[in-house]
Order: structure tokens, then sequence, then C-alpha cells
């Protein structure tokens, strides 16, 4: 079980137990949330260039079809503007996904940062092997799907 947090005790020496006693963050989370930061930072800087500033799309210039991706910038730059009707329209399956992505990443986050400081300590989700399996292989090929029917249409 948990140990006693360090202000229940009165026993100084327990807030170094909890500490200690602290999960390590999943390098995964810290990789997308390094992701999502830079993800929003590009878009902030798209949206605030009016556009003429962002990351062209190595696949859009190869071939000069779009990528599942294509459009995720100009999305989050139209979500930081608040016009949600046009963020959709610009690639409605990370519409739905990013956020997603950015709630789960932001709580695991902040439950870790509590654990850490000796606040308080939440439930953290732990996705088993296969879920961690079957999940990112299942939006990579919805997202392959996407990318093939927004070409035709």
């Amino acid at each position: 079980m948990y140990p006693a947090h360090p202000r229940a005790t009165g026993d100084p020496g327990a807030k170094s137990e909890l500490v200690h006693s602290v999960e390590p963050l999943d390098r995964r989370v810290l990789g997308l949330a390094g992701v999502l930061a830079g993800g929003a930072v590009l878009a902030a800087v798209n949206g605030l260039s009016g556009g003429r500033i962002g990351l062209p799309c190595p696949f859009h210039a190869v071939t000069g079809l779009n990528c599942p991706f294509c459009g995720t910038t100009r999305m989050a730059a139209a979500l930081l503007e608040g016009d949600v009707v046009r963020a959709w329209w610009y690639n409605p399956p990370m519409f739905v996904v990013l956020p997603i992505v950015a709630l789960l990443v932001g709580y695991m986050l902040l439950t870790w940062t509590a654990e850490r400081l000796g606040w308080f300590r939440l439930p953290r989700p732990r996705p088993g092997d296969r879920l961690q399996r079957i999940v990112p292989l299942a939006f990579l090929g919805v997202m392959a799907v996407y990318g093939i029917l927004r070409n035709l249409f």
C-alpha cells in the first residue's frame, strides 16, 4: 500500500519515503508531452503568422497527395483561434484524437507531479501489453484508411 502522507503522520522523514516510492513517469508519456507541446507552439506560430509559417508535409511535397496528418497544424491553429468548425474540416480524425491524447498526457503529468511533490496520489491508468500494441496499430490503420479516402474524394 502507499505510504502515509507526511502531513498526516507528522513524521518529517515520511516525505522522503513518499518521494522515493513514486513510480517513474513512462518515457512514452514524456515523448507525447514533448510532441504535443511542440505542436502547440507550431500551431500558435502558424496561427499568428496567418498560415505563412508552418512545416511543409514531405509526403505532400513528393507525391502531391495529402497524407493522413495533413492539416493537423492548421487544425490546431484554428482551435487556438476558437474556430471549431474550421478545425474539424482540416483533419477530423486528429480533431477527435488529439484532445483525448492531450487530456491523458496532462492527467499522467499531473498525477506524477502531485505524487512527486507529496501532495496527493491519484490512480494512474495502466494499460496492458496487448492494449499498448493494439491501440497504436489501430490508430495507424484508421489514419491510413482516412489518408486514402481523403485523396479519392
